[in-house]
């Protein structure tokens, strides 16, 4: 978890296209966390992004 929402988003990405599965970044509270998608099973609310890395808007280049 982390209070910084730019390296959680950081993270994210990079968890993203290092196991090359969508990820969640989520709020519960007041910490940020980051799962794989389809593990997620938490509050629909708390989700602030996912990170798919076969999406083309995600891609640097």
């Amino acid at each position: 978890m982390s209070h910084n929402l730019t390296l959680a988003q950081n993270h994210a990405f990079d968890l993203a296209r290092t196991l090359v599965v969508p990820v969640i970044l989520f709020q519960p509270e007041r910490e940020f966390g980051v799962m794989v998608s389809s593990e997620y099973d938490g509050n629909q609310d708390a989700i602030v992004h996912e990170y798919d890395p076969w999406c083309p808007a995600h891609r640097a280049g």
